[in-house]
C-alpha cells in the first residue's frame, strides 16, 4: 500500500494542508494571541471535523468506487483541477505585496476552541471533497473498506502533524518572524508542487 507514488501524494497532501487556509491560519492566529494551550484544542477541533469527514468519505465511496468506475475517475480529476487551483493561489499570494504574516484568532474556553474549530472544519464542503479526492488518487478502483480506512491512517497522520505543528510553532515569536520573511519562498514552492502533482494525475495511465 506504502509506495513511493503513495509517498509523493503524502507529502503533497501535507502541504496542502499546511499551506494558508481557514484551519491553519485559524490556529496560527489564536497561537499568537491567546498562546500554544488555545491553539491546540482549536487544533484538536479541526482535526476531529477532518476525522468525520474522512471516515465518512471512506465509507461511502468504498461502495460507489466499486459500483461506478467513472465516479473514481471523476473525483480523480476534480481532486486534480483542486490542486491546480491550489497552484494558482500560492502564486497569487507570492507575487503579492503584503505585510506581515496575519492569522485569525479565536479565543473562548478550551471546550469553546474546539467546537470552533470542529465547526469550521465539519461545514466546509472542501474537506470532504478533499478526502474523496485524495481516496480517489491513492485507491485503486477496487479498494476495499479496509484498505481505505488504512490510507485514512496514513492521510489522518499527516493532518495531525500540521495542525498540532502550527499550534506548536506559531506560540513562538521567533518562529512567526521567520516565517513571515520567508512566506513568499515557501508560496512559490507549493505553486509548483502543487502545479507538478495535477499534471502527474492528470497524465497519469491508470490500468
Amino acid at each position: 500500500m506504502i509506495t513511493a507514488q503513495f509517498a509523493l501524494i503524502w507529502v503533497g497532501w501535507v502541504l496542502a494542508g499546511a499551506s494558508p487556509g481557514p484551519a491553519t491560519m485559524g490556529i496560527a492566529g489564536t497561537a499568537m494571541t491567546a498562546g500554544r494551550r488555545s491553539a491546540l484544542c482549536f487544533a484538536f477541533g479541526i482535526l476531529a471535523g477532518g476525522a468525520s469527514w474522512g471516515i465518512a468519505a471512506a465509507l461511502g465511496l468504498s461502495a460507489i468506487m466499486l459500483a461506478n468506475a467513472w465516479i473514481f475517475e471523476l473525483i480523480r480529476y476534480a481532486g486534480a483541477l483542486y490542486l491546480g487551483w491550489l497552484a494558482a493561489k500560492a502564486l497569487r499570494r507570492a507575487v503579492s505585496p503584503r505585510g506581515a504574516i496575519m492569522g485569525t484568532p479565536f479565543s473562548g474556553s478550551g471546550r469553546t476552541l474546539f467546537l470552533k474549530g470542529w465547526a469550521i472544519h465539519i461545514t466546509n464542503p472542501k474537506a470532504i471533497l478533499s478526502w474523496g479526492a485524495i481516496y480517489a488518487i491513492v485507491a485503486p478502483p477496487d479498494a476495499t473498506l479496509t484498505m481505505l480506512l488504512g490510507y485514512f491512517g496514513l492521510l489522518y497522520t499527516g493532518g495531525m502533524m500540521v495542525f498540532i505543528g502550527y499550534a506548536v510553532l506559531f506560540s513562538s515569536d521567533r518562529v512567526v518572524r521567520a516565517y513571515a520573511a520567508a512566506q513568499r519562498w515557501f508560496d512559490l514552492a507549493f505553486a509548483g508542487f502543487f502545479g507538478f502533482a495535477a499534471f502527474k494525475i492528470l497524465t497519469a495511465r491508470l490500468q
